[in-house]
């Protein structure tokens, strides 16, 4: 084949190399606009398991970066006057001059032709070439060109960046924050040969714009560098080699996702590679890995199509399709576990830096991209993790623990708030059973909870419960409008204080416009209008909540709110009676007071209406209420929407300021789910999606949170409460599968020092010698 690599940064060098190396016959041309042996930036870094992988495909290229690169397995970080290190971590650094020369001079020595000081304008150029790699960097010439069927998706994110260097040598990657009057910047520091460390320096562009750094020369700009940072620089000066940069030196990141990779273009098949078709941020330093990362898949994919001298038209191009979905996969895990740790350093200043105490920004820190987790730091750094959880227990008001006993895991550690203290912070979530006869809660729900309530839980919440009967989603739903219900109610509340040192709480809720549907199994489904016995609905706006498929409801007038205030201050005196802990307004899912919060679903004119601040009126009004009349003694929780998932709908931000109304009005906890107002609703799904909302909710509102939302492992239960995104987990679908849930994951993880209900405790070594072998033949086999 003629194959032509437009750009010769790593991932056309490293694949024209790879190409050449099982294909001699190949013509490769490699065209760079540089001068031989030229570049810019300072260094690169990869993992070891990147490492790794080059070793297996060209251990001759791997040999020669090995003897180049400098190798550390530690985390530093500096903040508040605190050094705090952690190791096991594994990161390679290299120059990136270093890098391509070595990449350069084997291709030469594999017969690669490489042309330097060439600016190649398009794929036109090369109309002979039967491949062309695009690897032609972030501002790609021919992802421009073919824009229509590459489908980029370039975002500009808001941090500024410097890319720096200095003579000081740093032994480990090290992270800088350093506070001026104007706000937060951090430094990403690592050394890449023996005179040279990389040092990044970032801020927010409203902290940039504050010290006037817009209006800086490149010289300017290192020189505030070297002040703000000079007491960990120790005399050493910042450098830049930003010389083909016009005007100011400080950058955006540009995000880059390409709907499609590759195309022909009449006469050659183009791929895009690198920066030209997928960016990661640095702040994981991913950068060359995927670069890197494609050329050995590429290369891969023409090797199991034997890689023959005369390709065709035809099979290059199925090449190239199986080569996209293949690398896709792993480019978007990548990429968003990138993006994690990106928008972490974009909100550092404002939510972390002075909100966490340094350790457990530390484990913030380490855990940012959420493809490090808790257990996982106990594999690169047990003594470092032990020490964190001895650290975190200690601050939860748990006693120390005895000498031959493991300090408990974050999701262990108690939790105290008003006159509540619960044992651990797993909470069952409250989930709907539709299983009520006339609202009365019945044996079904007696079991039900009760049985979660034996199953290690701190506390278990019964499902969203109305404060009338018109309040019910289905006829199915429990109310607490009568004091039969309330009388029920206590039965099941005495079972769990009775059997098990679980707390209880209840969610009370109105359905809204969402109102007089069918159970989920019945029918023609959720969401779906009974087909006999309906009840008249009402919300906020007269707005259907599926326009021609759910009924209409009538826009609540000033009677109306009161009336419902009203009954929802009855049942939560009832509540009170009954002996509920805990308990929760529900202002989510496009339910009542829910479709009062979101403009998608409130469109009145009035008072109530327009601006979040009316919007929240009534919600607010309710919840003042109910906090009136619920026992000062006990805690109070709000659910909310935080995002709905719909442009034009409640935002993040919203739910910030959502959360300080509640917490002004006597709120103790936001629980933060999101979606359900609306079925146009996008959401973006993945394991512990949600946790996001309730991290900025609790670190910019300053009030506890909930996390919920595929929440499935101890893992991500003790990730989530070790990094203070969340004062508690709730945990809905493994729940169903397994009441005992929390019990089982505490064998799981190894963890023994829990209790068990006494009939049960026959049971726990038998489980916990299952997991243990488990665990150890897990160990074996990846061995």
């Amino acid at each position: 084949m003629n194959i032509v690599c437009i750009g010769g940064g790593p991932a056309g060098l490293y694949f024209a190399l790879l190409m050449k190396q099982q294909q001699p016959a190949h013509e490769i041309t490699v065209v760079e606009r540089n001068r031989p042996y030229d570049t810019f930036g300072w260094g690169v870094v990869f993992s070891d398991a990147t490492m790794a992988h080059m070793q297996r495909w060209d251990p001759v290229t791997a040999g020669q970066i090995t003897e180049a690169f400098n190798h550390w397995d530690d985390i530093e970080l500096h903040i508040h006057g605190r050094v705090i290190r952690s190791g096991g971590h594994g990161f390679v650094g290299i120059g990136r001059k270093r890098l391509l020369n070595i990449l350069q001079a084997r291709c030469e020595a594999l017969g690669v032709k490489l042309v330097f000081e060439t600016e190649a304008e398009s794929d036109a150029d090369y109309p002979d070439a039967d491949l062309i790699i695009a690897s032609d960097g972030i501002h790609s010439r021919v992802r421009a060109r073919h824009e229509a069927v590459f489908q980029p998706e370039i975002v500009s994110r808001p941090n500024r960046y410097i890319w720096l260097g200095t003579k000081r040598q740093y032994d480990a990657f090290t992270f800088l924050f350093e506070k001026t009057e104007h706000g937060w910047f951090q430094a990403h520091i690592y050394k890449f040969d023996e005179t040279t460390s990389t040092f990044i320096v970032e801020c927010p562009e409203s902290v940039w714009l504050a010290h006037g750094l817009d209006r800086a020369s490149p010289e300017d700009s290192v020189a505030f560098c070297e002040r703000l940072f000079a007491s960990n620089l120790q005399g050493e000066r910042l450098m830049t080699n930003a010389r083909h940069l016009r005007g100011s030196a400080w950058l955006n990141f540009q995000q880059v996702r390409c709907a499609q990779w590759s195309l022909f273009n009449g006469r050659s098949h183009v791929v895009l590679m690198g920066d030209a078709v997928h960016t990661a941020h640095f702040a994981i330093g991913s950068g060359t890995k995927l670069a890197l990362e494609d050329a050995i898949e590429l290369t891969r994919q023409f090797r199991d199509h034997g890689n023959p001298v005369q390709a065709d038209a035809a099979m290059i191009g199925d090449v190239l399709a199986r080569y996209q979905a293949e690398r896709r996969v792993d480019v978007l895990r990548l990429q968003n576990a990138a993006w994690n740790a990106m928008e972490w350093f974009e909100v550092c200043g404002e939510r972390y830096c002075d909100a966490l105490e340094p350790e457990q920004f530390m484990y913030s820190l380490l855990t940012r991209s959420q493809r490090i987790s808790h257990e996982n730091l106990r594999l690169r750094d047990k003594a470092w993790l032990e020490g964190y959880e001895c650290w975190f227990a200690q601050r939860s008001g748990q006693a120390e623990a005895a000498a031959s006993a493991r300090v408990a895991p974050p999701m262990f550690t108690p939790w105290s708030v008003r006159g509540l203290r619960l044992k651990n912070r797993v909470v069952v979530s409250p989930m709907a059973q539709y299983s009520a006869v006339d609202g009365v809660p019945g044996d079904y729900h007696l079991v039900h909870l009760g049985a979660r309530a034996l199953g290690g839980a701190g506390l278990v919440f019964a499902e969203m419960t109305c404060p009338s009967p018109d309040a019910r989603i289905t006829p199915g739903c429990p109310g607490l409008w009568n004091d039969t219900q309330r009388d029920a109610w206590r039965r099941i509340v005495d079972f769990v204080h009775g059997h098990s040192d679980a707390k209880i709480a209840l969610q009370l809720g109105h359905a809204g416009p969402k109102g007089s549907t069918q159970r989920p199994w019945e029918g023609e489904g959720a969401d779906r209008p009974l087909a006999e016995g309906n009840w008249p609905l009402l919300s906020a706006s007269a707005l259907a909540y599926e326009p021609g498929v759910t009924a209409l409801p009538r826009a609540m007038t000033r009677a109306d709110m009161d009336r419902v205030r009203d009954e929802f201050v009855a049942a939560t005196r009832r509540a009170d009676e009954a002996g509920f802990d805990w308990l929760e307004l529900h202002c989510a899912h496009g339910y009542l007071l829910s479709a009062f919060l979101s403009p998608l679903t409130n469109r009145r004119a009035d008072e109530y209406g327009g601006a979040l601040a009316n919007r929240l009126r009534y919600p607010l009004e309710v919840f003042a209420a109910m906090r009136a009349a619920w026992p000062a003694h006990k805690p109070m929780s709000v659910r909310i929407s935080a995002h709905d998932w719909v442009p034009g709908g409640t935002t993040p931000a919203d739910a910030v300021e959502m959360a300080r109304a509640f917490r002004e009005a006597g709120a103790d906890m936001i629980d933060c789910s999101s979606g359900q107002v609306s079925p146009e609703q996008k959401p973006t799904y993945g394991r512990m999606y949600q946790t996001p909302f309730a991290d900025r909710v609790r670190n910019e509102a300053g009030i506890a949170t909930l996390a919920v939302g595929a929440i499935s492992e101890a893992d991500h239960v003790n990730s989530i409460i070790a990094a203070g995104r969340a004062d508690l987990c709730a945990v809905a679908r493994p729940h169903l599968a397994n009441p005992a849930w929390t019990l089982t994951e505490a064998a799981r993880i190894g963890y023994t020092a829990i209790e068990w209900p006494a009939p049960y405790r026959s049971g726990k070594p038998q489980l916990e010698s299952l997991m243990q072998r488990a665990a150890t033949a897990g160990q074996g086999g990846q061995g």
